[in-house]
């Protein structure tokens, strides 16, 4: 009791000081608007200069503080100036802001906290939400798609699922390679929970002098979200909602029946073989497989809001809804979201506030197998015969030989999933003093994703049947929660600007993985796994050892923001994070920082010149780490499977036996990342024209992942764990932007980016050893990727063609094994007079070397236009549907057209026979450029005029139409070259979910 009498008492001295410094304050009100366009703006920060204290604009532009007489207001707001007022004993103030975009004198958002884009000495890129929102991207990541220099975004076509993102190049291999999103204070591993339209802003953390601040989990850089919060003032309702259509975009052509049937004849000659079919012409163009199975997809969301406030509290609360065909039929994803936030004023004080998101989503799937079967389908079969049975390839001689009719996959393929997420974060915030803060802030994530499959009791064809049914259940539960203290201190006096801050953090995340599965059981769509299955079904359950993880950490930090005269920068932080994946004296790693700049222009001479605008010179050093590793990692393992189990007496007794099934590595340590930035700063012509340029070196040490056991040490595993590499990403961005109001009715803006990486692998602890993988997709599971010292990680790895063998005797003369007429012809680069495994070589990087994007926006009058364009080059991909067959699978119509079938046809395209072992081995025909340029998003939007909605008390009315991914120009011969993929097996197409464009028309009413 004593301990909660002396803190009442503390709060309640504190609460009388507060009242005595603001005792001879007065009331100051007024607005903020645009200073070109004379717009209203919404959410401006308007504090007292040197205080924590202030207020925000309201929906009308109004501000209302308690102010000393003769004070100073500063006035910040993303993309705008800062702008200091004096008071001079004025009760009303009317501000207009200058635009800031690219500038130095902009806010953006960093780790805990805002800055002054003029103090950041490290590599951080600011996007505003508005210009995610606006395009057709259901996950709010792929928005940023194009729009951020050495930020490379891999989207797959699968409605809900989430994006690839990876800044400034991969730097692990085993470990996780996402960036931290922090939304609201809160740490998440994606951000598929948010609506795009709830974000207010993003900031992308590049360097170590940004993301040190986070030490634990920033070694691939941090994304900073923060969500839309009310303002002051009436009530103001926003709706926004679209209805579209989605199609496939470059859709591969097949060979047609006849064909086909040409084909399969010439590939049964190669063998040896009879002809399979007697009259290939009498089969016409046959079945085309793509236009049964996919088909142009609808897409509809809808999102409405309403935010206000007093002076005592503000509220944000939204709720969306988006309906998304996919388009394969029968592919459909659905998703509810809800975003509430309210910030309460208790005293002048004491602020809490809290944000709290809702995600409920449902998913009916498509077989994975699917678009395999589609590109290798025979055209020839029919999707159903005349009686209503479906086309067998097995029961007729039509030399099929696929084992599979891709519709009766499509029809009795049932599984369904769906995803329960709560995210929610609390806090406080106690001005202790009118310039010392502190913050308590609590927040987590409970969310439930379950995967339900049910195989009926059917029979399609012969290899397409089951004469049981299957009920599979699996829930994955997660629940983590962070807990984050942070002191404030801010201090400016006369020529100095300080910050210092210190904090103490507490993380935990657990994750809990059961699957449940029973034969001859009906399906029921609800309950949870337990109570799904009926009584008597005995299902058995299985927790995935993999998916059992709970993970602790706590972790201490501490960073200084300096600034002298506005000339001279200093940067400083410390993180010491303690993780409960190491133990004994490697559980605590030490994440320092350091950066400065210097803003040149702020020189005097350099005051006299009208050329340029801003110019600052910026350097940062750092080094962070990655969490993301293998849990106990060095616990040793014993088998006791029932194979050990000997027999030994008379009569025989069992005796269960054991095995050491594991190598562990003797310690673990922290996989850290050390990087350097060197960066410039400039605006020309009054920062008409906006410049940026970084170059980097980011080397990540003690990278965590698996090397090959030799099989001689007898142990039923092919892979060791540990610290086992050093790889390093260097490169350069570029940023370079023209922003002008060329007339009171038209005004425009373009900007361009491009980020130059280059990966490679410096040291590995087995030395020349290389690491192989790849195997996903690739005929007879070769593995066609390797990473080795001096290459890329996960480089493609295999043969070099030098043409095609036109005869057999050219074959039979070659020193190549197996070879016969229409093979590959594979180079002897080692020139030991032989062809075998010792003469694969590099083949190309599935990690692009060149990121770029072009955003434009266009305003005249009423009329708005957007166009941005983004591409990728430096890059391959790995075409592995050509070789990846089974049996009589189809060709493509380049393939077909392009082929070996006779002496002379082709030096370049094999036989048909490029099944054949020798030919589907992982070689440079397969290997393909993987560059790109897309019109990434055009929108073309009309707001009505003003005068015509007064009367109806609607504030804005938008309509707009959008087009997302129309235009795609590329020479690779698959879908779409953007493939993403685990480490190793990344850039490798063994045929994923096709890329497709969007159109939609909208609208937006603001109230």
């Amino acid at each position: 009791m004593k301990r909660i009498y002396t803190i009442s008492g503390l709060l309640l001295l504190l609460t009388f000081f507060s009242t005595a410094v603001f005792a001879q304050n007065i009331a100051v009100k007024g607005n903020v608007t645009d200073a070109k366009t004379g717009e209203a703006l919404i959410g401006v920060t308007v504090a007292i200069k040197g205080t924590t204290t202030g207020a925000q604009t309201d929906a009308n532009g109004a501000f209302s503080v308690n102010a000393p007489a003769n004070g100073t207001l500063q006035v910040s707001y993303i993309g705008y100036t800062t702008q200091d007022v004096a008071i001079g004993g004025q009760t009303t103030i009317n501000i207009k802001l200058q635009s800031a975009t690219n500038e130095l004198q902009g806010v953006v958002v960093i780790g805990y906290g805002t800055q002054r884009k003029l103090d950041v000495t490290g590599s951080i890129a600011t996007v505003k939400g508005a210009d995610v929102a606006k395009q057709a991207s259901q996950n709010a990541v792929s928005g940023l798609q194009g729009k951020v220099a050495g930020v490379q975004i891999t989207n797959t076509g699968a409605p809900g699922k989430t994006p690839d993102i990876t800044i400034r190049g991969l730097g692990t291999i085993y470990g996780n390679t996402k960036p931290l999103f922090v939304v609201d204070g809160v740490w998440y591993d994606n951000i598929d929970f948010l609506n795009p339209q709830d974000i207010e802003s993003f900031s992308v953390l590049k360097d170590a002098s940004s993301t040190a601040i986070y030490g634990i989990r920033a070694a691939n850089g941090v994304v900073l979200v923060s969500t839309k919060r009310g303002v002051k003032g009436k009530p103001v309702i926003n709706y926004n909602g679209y209805v579209g259509v989605q199609a496939v975009t470059n859709q591969v052509k097949m060979a047609n029946a006849t064909e086909y049937a040409t084909a399969v004849n010439e590939l049964a000659a190669l063998n040896n073989g009879d002809p399979v079919f007697s009259n290939p012409a009498s089969y016409g163009t046959g079945t085309d497989w793509y236009k049964q199975i996919l088909h142009k997809a609808f897409v509809t969301n809808h999102e409405a809001s309403v935010s206000g406030g007093t002076d005592k509290y503000t509220y944000n609360y939204s709720f969306g809804y988006l309906n998304q065909d996919g388009i394969a039929r029968t592919n459909n994803y659905q998703r509810y979201t809800l975003h509430l936030s309210n910030d309460f004023k208790i005293s002048k004080v004491l602020k809490l506030g809290y944000t709290a998101s809702g995600l409920s989503d449902v998913s009916r799937d498509v077989n994975g197998d699917i678009f395999h079967q589609l590109f290798g389908a025979a055209p020839t079969l029919p999707v159903k015969n005349a009686d209503g049975s479906y086309g067998d390839p097995n029961d007729y001689n039509t030399g099929n030989g696929n084992n599979y009719n891709p519709q009766a996959t499509l029809d009795f393929f049932n599984q369904k999933t769906k995803n329960r997420r709560f995210t929610y974060n609390g806090y406080a915030e106690v001005n202790i003093l009118s310039n010392l803060k502190f913050r308590t802030s609590f927040g987590g994530d409970i969310s439930r994703n379950e995967v339900r499959g049910y195989t009926p009791i059917y029979k399609a064809t012969l290899q397409q049947q089951s004469n049981k049914s299957n009920l599979d259940i699996t829930n994955t539960d997660t629940r983590n929660w962070i807990w984050e203290n942070t002191l404030t201190y801010d201090l400016v006096k006369n020529d100095h600007r300080l910050t210092a801050l210190v904090g103490y953090s507490m993380l935990n995340n657990e994750t809990r993985q059961l699957n449940g599965a029973a034969d001859n059981v009906p399906y029921t769509a609800s309950g949870s796994i337990q109570s799904a299955f009926p009584a008597g079904s005995n299902p058995v359950y299985f927790a995935t050892p993999d998916l059992q993880i709970h993970t602790r950490a706590m972790s201490q930090f501490a960073r200084v923001n300096y600034s002298y005269k506005d000339k001279y920068l200093l940067n400083a932080s410390l993180r010491r994070d303690g993780a409960s994946q190491f133990f004994g004296d490697h559980t605590y790693g030490y994440f320092p920082s350091v950066g400065a700049g210097w803003v040149v222009t702020n020189e005097d001479f350099m005051k006299d010149q009208k050329v340029i605008s801003n110019l600052k010179l910026r350097g940062s050093w750092g080094k962070v780490g990655n969490s993301g590793v293998p849990i106990n990692p060095t616990v040793q393992t014993i088998a006791t499977d029932q194979y050990l189990t000997g027999l030994f007496g008379k009569p025989l007794v069992a005796y269960p036996g054991a095995s050491i099934n594991t190598v562990v590595p003797p310690t673990i340590v922290w996989e850290k990342t050390q990087s350097a930035d060197f960066g410039i700063e400039a605006g020309f012509l009054d920062n008409k024209l906006s410049v940026e340029a970084d170059y980097y070196r980011r080397d990540t040490k003690d990278a965590i992942f698996a090397i090959p056991v030799p099989a001689s040490l007898g142990l039923n595993i092919s892979s060791l764990i540990g610290n086992q590499a050093t790889i390093r990403n260097q490169g350069y961005e570029f940023m370079v932007s023209w922003k002008d109001q060329a007339s009171k009715d038209f005004s425009y803006s373009i900007s361009a980016n491009l980020g130059i990486n280059n990966n490679k692998v410096l040291q590995v602890e087995t030395g020349e050893t290389p690491i192989y993988q790849g195997g996903d997709g690739i005929a007879n599971g070769a593995l066609a990727t390797r990473t080795v010292v001096g290459d890329p990680i996960g480089s493609f790895y295999g043969y070099k063609v030098a043409g095609i063998y036109q005869t057999a005797e050219q074959a039979a003369a070659s020193k190549q094994a197996g070879a016969a007429a229409g093979d590959f012809i594979y180079e002897d680069t080692n020139k030991d007079g032989l062809v075998d495994g010792r003469d694969r070589v590099n083949l190309g990087s599935p990690l692009p070397k060149y990121n770029y994007g072009i955003n434009t926006s266009f305003t005249y009058k009423s009329f708005d236009l957007a166009l941005d364009f983004q591409g990728v080059a430096g890059v391959s991909v790995y075409n592995a549907n050509v070789a990846y067959r089974f049996g009589n699978e189809n060709f493509t119509k380049d393939f077909y057209d392009n082929r070996w079938h006779g002496a002379g046809t082709s030096n370049t395209y094999p036989s048909v026979n490029v099944g054949k072992s020798t030919n589907a081995a992982p070689n440079s025909f397969y290997v393909e450029s993987g560059s790109y340029f897309r019109m990434r998003n055009a929108q073309l939007g009309y707001t009505l005029p003003k005068s015509l909605l007064t009367k109806l008390n609607i504030s804005k009315v938008r309509f707009f139409a959008n087009a997302q991914n129309a235009i795609n120009l590329f020479g690779y011969k698959g879908f779409s070259p953007e493939i993403g993929g685990n480490v190793g097996s990344r850039g490798i197409d063994a045929s994923v979910y096709p890329l497709y464009a969007t159109y939609n028309f909208g609208v937006n009413v603001t109230f």
